[in-house]
Order: C-alpha cells, then sequence, then structure tokens
C-alpha cells in the first residue's frame, strides 16, 4: 500500500511532476462528488486530513496521494456519515502502516489495496453493479432482485446500473429472506426512510434558502450530520427493544 501520509516539510520551487493545484483537484474530485469545492479541501486540510505541500509562495500543490486520500475522506462522508473524528482515526492508523478493520464496506482492506482502491471499495465509492453481478455478488438471485424492485426496494442509477448501496440491500434482504422476510414485508422499511429523509429536509430548508456560494456544500454537510444522527437514534431504539431477549 501506498504511503498516504502528507508530507509537511516539502516545500518545491516549482511545480513537480504530477501535482496539482486546489483548482485541478477539485476539477479531479467533482465528478465523483458533485459538492466539493475548493472552501470544502481547505477546511479538510484545516482538520488535518490532508497536507499538501507549499510552494515558497504559498500556493498548495497536491501529489496524487493527496488527492487519494481526499477521496477516501469524502466517500466516508457521503456514503457513511462518518464524522470526521472517526474519519481521523481510519487515516491514523493508514499512516502507521495497519490495515484497517471495521470499516464500512469491508470486513478488512487487502494488503496490495492502493489509495484510490481504498476510498473507492472500502468506502462504498461509486461502483456501478449490472443486474448479473449484483444477483452474483449479493447472493440474491434474480426471483429476490424482481421482489425488492416491486416494492420500490432497490436504488438505480440513472444509467440503468446498480449502485454500491443496491448492493447492501440485496446483501441484507439475503440475510433477512433467509428468517423469513420478504420484500413485501420490508415495505414498513422504505416508509420509514422516507419519513427520515422528510425530516432531514425539513431541517435544511432554511439554511438551502440561502443563496450564497458555499450553500451547496453546507446543506450536504449538515444533511449528513443530521442523518446520521436519525440513524444513531434509530439504531438506538432498537436496541432497546432487543433487550427483552437477553440472557
Amino acid at each position: 500500500m501506498p504511503d498516504l501520509r502528507p508530507r509537511p516539510d516539502a516545500v518545491p520551487t516549482a511545480r513537480p511532476a504530477g501535482r496539482l493545484g486546489i483548482g485541478e483537484v477539485v476539477a479531479a474530485l467533482e465528478a465523483e462528488f458533485p459538492g466539493v469545492t475548493a472552501s470544502k479541501v481547505r477546511f479538510l486540510e484545516d482538520r488535518g486530513l490532508v497536507l499538501p505541500e507549499r510552494t515558497p509562495a504559498g500556493y498548495r500543490r497536491f501529489r496524487p496521494e493527496d488527492v487519494d486520500r481526499l477521496r477516501f475522506v469524502l466517500a466516508l462522508q457521503r456514503d457513511h456519515f462518518l464524522p470526521l473524528k472517526v474519519i481521523a482515526d481510519h487515516l491514523a492508523a493508514l499512516d502507521r502502516g495497519e490495515r484497517p478493520t471495521g470499516l464500512p464496506g469491508t470486513a478488512a482492506v487487502p494488503a496490495s489495496s492502493d489509495a484510490e482502491r481504498l476510498g473507492r471499495d472500502v468506502a462504498g465509492g461509486r461502483r456501478s453493479w449490472t443486474r448479473a453481478e449484483l444477483a452474483a455478488e449479493s447472493g440474491a438471485g434474480e426471483e429476490l432482485l424482481a421482489e425488492l424492485d416491486q416494492y420500490s426496494l432497490l436504488p438505480v442509477d440513472p444509467d440503468g446500473g446498480y449502485p454500491s448501496h443496491a448492493m447492501d440491500v440485496a446483501r441484507a434482504a439475503v440475510v433477512l429472506a433467509g428468517h423469513g422476510l420478504e420484500p413485501r414485508h420490508l415495505r414498513p422499511l422504505r416508509a420509514a426512510a422516507d419519513r427520515e429523509l422528510g425530516l432531514v429536509e425539513r431541517a435544511v430548508a432554511p439554511l438551502q434558502a440561502r443563496r450564497d456560494a458555499g450553500t451547496r456544500p453546507r446543506v450536504a454537510r449538515s444533511a449528513r450530520e443530521i442523518a446520521q444522527a436519525s440513524l444513531r437514534l434509530h439504531a438506538a431504539l432498537v436496541a432497546v427493544g432487543l433487550e427483552q431477549w437477553d440472557d
């Protein structure tokens, strides 16, 4: 695995090969992360999550490893609502040369993974699956996928592929089907998710009404923080109910 550690002591006199300015970094990331801005990158730098090189004039110069590091951070924020402190802990483990465990999306990071694969596979990324791949990888089979489609439980990309969250849905459906819970029984979960999203939309509406340049990233950040808190509350309430079966 390449060294992801930032090198704050490196100060080039001219732009070395492969170094990017902050605008070029944003351009490289915005297709996958539409809300990313130069302000967002500077904010992550202020939090110590990435430390680009600096020219004598103070301009930031990002190595390919820095861009991969940003991709990893942004994917964990976007797809799994992880707070920056938790993401920083994962990065610190990587910086120590450890193989992180307990990250969303997979049980462990293969030793041969590079930073880009880490950001894509471990953090969920934006991989698109075909129908056949989804059925094979999840173990759901076409019949179960068709039932998930029928009850609007399976997310689909605009191009007709299936995003990483579709894999999560399919795998969860396989486990639930093993306990006798078919997709038709899962409609209340779909309705609950829609209600939670409604709460998020209501909470960010005042902020969304603003028209300044920084509104969109602030709305996205607030929405994910609210969603994360809602999911934690939901999990805690379910955990309380499960205590009746504890020994």
